[in-house]
């Protein structure tokens, strides 16, 4: 899960874009599982002291404002959430894609983002309480998506970890380069 030093001047991608592993090791998978535990924490923290100007500001030209962003998480991780529980519960299940750009601008986007804060400190809790509690068979177990093929319970913790981190630097890098 490395990122080359191009990538991280791409606004788009503080991080780096996610590198899928050839191999995962029991420590990627702990790793992951930690990360997700710690994003409420970590989102919370990063949007502290924001004031509503502020929570419409776009991350970056042509991105999704802060608010925006926040609440696009929610939305991503209950849907990788019930992915993994699919997984877990039947075999090889076909999911729905949605079209994130177009639930970013419904109506709901624009509500507090203690809102979608809350819900993720819940969601989390449950993601890591079931994580922790799976067996490498049940890891190897997956879904498929329409577009992108099939995906581990593995690999979409390392995904969703990666994209933890991803949209917390969004807001920590504004919050930088707007010295906020």
């Amino acid at each position: 899960m490395t990122t080359s030093s191009s990538e991280t001047k791409d606004p788009r991608y503080p991080i780096g874009s996610f590198q899928r592993p050839d191999i995962v090791t029991n420590d990627d998978v702990q790793y992951a599982i930690f990360t997700l535990g710690n994003l409420p924490t970590n989102l919370t923290n990063a949007t502290k002291g924001l004031d509503s100007g502020q929570l419409d500001t776009p991350y970056r030209d042509g991105g999704w404002t802060v608010r925006q962003l926040v609440h696009h998480i929610a939305d991503s991780h209950m849907n990788a959430f019930c992915r993994i529980r699919f997984a877990l519960t039947e075999k090889d299940p076909v999911i729905k894609p949605y079209d994130e750009n177009l639930w970013a601008m419904l109506h709901d986007s624009a509500a507090p983002i203690h809102w979608s804060l809350t819900l993720l400190e819940g969601l989390h809790a449950r993601w890591v309480m079931l994580s922790q509690s799976l067996t490498e068979a049940q890891l190897q177990r997956s879904f498929l998506h329409p577009v992108n093929g099939p995906t581990t319970i593995e690999m979409a913790t390392l995904i969703y970890a990666w994209h933890s981190r991803h949209h917390v630097a969004h807001i920590t890098h504004l919050r930088k380069r707007m010295d906020w």
